[in-house]
Order: C-alpha cells, then sequence, then structure tokens
C-alpha cells in the first residue's frame, strides 16, 4: 500500500513516500482504509524524535509511518474515526476498537479529524478540569486555532455568560467574534490584565483556557476573580512562565490546572459521551471546527512546512 514513512529522525524532509504490506489487524484492532489523515504538532514532534517515552514514544524500531488521526471505512463499510498512535499517513491502517467511532451522517472528514484531538481539548479543559458553570465568564487564548475556535464556540454551548478570546490580528479577532465570542482583544502579555478587564466590563474573569504559556500565563493569573480558574493546555510561546506561590493561589482563592489529552486517550481510549456530543454538534451544525488545507499523501512534507511557518488556518489533511 501506499504511505509516507520516514527512516530517520529529522524534519519534513525525511519523510519519504514509500510502497510497505498491508497492516493486519489483531484482536481488539480493525482494519481501516484510510479516507483522510489529519496533521498535527503532534505528528512533527514523533518525526523529530522528541518522545522517547510516553503516550507519544514511537512504536518499534525505524521505518514509522507517522500520522494519529484518521477517517476511513472499515471492511464492514462503516465510516468512522479513528486515533492511532502512529500509522495515520498511509492508505490503511489499523485503528484499536475503543479508539474507533463510527461517524454520524453529514460530517466531513475535515470536521471529523479537527475533533479528535482538538475538539476533546477544547471539550475536557472547559468540561473536566475548568467545569464551567452556566453564567461563568471565560477567557480563550488563540481563539482563531484549531482549538481555541472550537472552545470559544464549545464555551457558549455550555452556558458561559461571557466569552472573551484573544488573537494576535484584527482579522483573527473578528473570526472570534463570529464564532460566537463577546469580545476580542490582543493577546500579548504587555496591557493584557487592563484589556482583559475592560472586555470583562471592568470585573475579573472566572476561567481563563491558555495555550500559550510564559509572561502571557503570568498576566492571565492577575485576572482572575474568586475562585477562578486557569487551565494551562500548551506553550506556544516556548517561553516558562514564573513560579507561582501556593500562599498566591489560597490567599486570592484561585486555581491553575493542566491538561494535556494524549495521557487520556492511553487510558480511556477516544471513544465515549465527550467525541459522541462533538459529533453530534457538528452534525447538527451548531458546531463548526475549523477546516483548513487539503493536500495529496505525497505532499505531506509541505503540509508540514507550512504548519511550522505558521501559514494555515483550520484542520490540515492528507487524502492518500
Amino acid at each position: 500500500m501506499r504511505a509516507m514513512q520516514l527512516e530517520r529522525f529529522g524534519g519534513p524532509d525525511v519523510l519519504a513516500e514509500a510502497e510497505v504490506p498491508d497492516p493486519v489487524a489483531g484482536p481488539g484492532e480493525t482494519l481501516v482504509e484510510v479516507e483522510a489523515a489529519g496533521v498535527n504538532f503532534g505528528d512533527i514532534k514523533h518525526m523529530a524524535g522528541e518522545h522517547t517515552e510516553g503516550p507519544y514514544a514511537p512504536k518499534g524500531p525505524l521505518p514509522h509511518i507517522p500520522g494519529m488521526e484518521v477517517v476511513g471505512r472499515t471492511t464492514d463499510g462503516r465510516r468512522v474515526l479513528g486515533y492511532v498512535q502512529q500509522g495515520g499517513y498511509a492508505a490503511k491502517t489499523v485503528v484499536a476498537d475503543r479508539d474507533l467511532v463510527t461517524m454520524p451522517p453529514g460530517v466531513s472528514a475535515g470536521a471529523a479529524l479537527a475533533l479528535l484531538v482538538q475538539g476533546l481539548t477544547a471539550w475536557h479543559v472547559l468540561r473536566s478540569v475548568a467545569r464551567v458553570r452556566p453564567g461563568e465568564s471565560v477567557v480563550v487564548h488563540a481563539a482563531a486555532g484549531g482549538t481555541g475556535s472550537l472552545a470559544v464556540q464549545l464555551a457558549r454551548e455550555f452556558g458561559a455568560g461571557r466569552i472573551i478570546a484573544t488573537a494576535s490580528s484584527d482579522e483573527k479577532r473578528a473570526f472570534a467574534l463570529e464564532l460566537g465570542a463577546d469580545a476580542a482583544i490582543d493577546g500579548e502579555a504587555e496591557g493584557y490584565k487592563e484589556r482583559v478587564l475592560d472586555a470583562n466590563q471592568g470585573r475579573p474573569v472566572d476561567i481563563v483556557l491558555d495555550a500559550i504559556g510564559g509572561p502571557v500565563l503570568d498576566s492571565a493569573v492577575g485576572t482572575l476573580g474568586y475562585l477562578g480558574r486557569l487551565v494551562t493546555y500548551g506553550a506556544s510561546s516556548r517561553t516558562a512562565a514564573s513560579a507561582l506561590a501556593p500562599e498566591r493561589l489560597a490567599v486570592e482563592s484561585i486555581g491553575v490546572a493542566g491538561f494535556w489529552l494524549i495521557p487520556l486517550i492511553a487510558q480511556n481510549g477516544v471513544g465515549g459521551p465527550a467525541l459522541e456530543e462533538l459529533l453530534d454538534l457538528t452534525a447538527q451544525g451548531r458546531l463548526r471546527p475549523l477546516v483548513g488545507a487539503e493536500y495529496d499523501l505525497a505532499r505531506a512534507r509541505d503540509a508540514h512546512e507550512d504548519l511550522l511557518g505558521r501559514r494555515t488556518k483550520g484542520k490540515l489533511v492528507l487524502r492518500p
């Protein structure tokens, strides 16, 4: 079968098209003919060899076929969405049954792929970690991105009272408002606290969802009100945030928590109420995943280079 694989770790240039044997499903697994595969930063980390242990660690010796998200059909004709630790950049792959869900009619491959990692992350930071309650104010950083754009929409769906989006350009802020944010502001650290409080009509906020880290996270902590919660689930700034003294958390009655989806998938699989709800909301048109460019599988290098160069908007899709 056709696949993209790497024989050494490195950047996008290590990906090469190859003909490899078809995979064979074992007990508790299903063979899927791949219709589309999603592109993630996790794939780039895999290829770079950044994870030598844990849920992201590559399986077995090189060569590897990267790719963790697929939409396709089973041998009995079901259209499914599946998570794989690796092996998605191929015409066929094998998916553990607990990581496979049947897709409802009316959901595109790109939309479904956007829901698997980004959608589940947005759902869990709001529901499982922040435990958003009706009427609460929610700040969403990087609100025009894959996870942020879904978090804005889900915060509205879950009853948030006021949603404040941050984004880096006028175009992205306008997009966040289209998605349902009540206000959209610049997310830079300088002047951040004043802008957030002003956007929340002078009041501290209840929840901040942060995937930027560094000075932005430092500033965001200062916007939390009584029993406010900040959830960190990424650090795109690649800058360390300042240490937080437990005494400050106690005195201000605030909480800071973290979330990473992959260990949860490793423990429980992707199937369950969260993904079912995301797919159902999308099928109803109440949730609009952001879908970007599509590439032929042989152009996977281009997709990675575009993602690294921040030339993309929405979920990138590979077509075998």
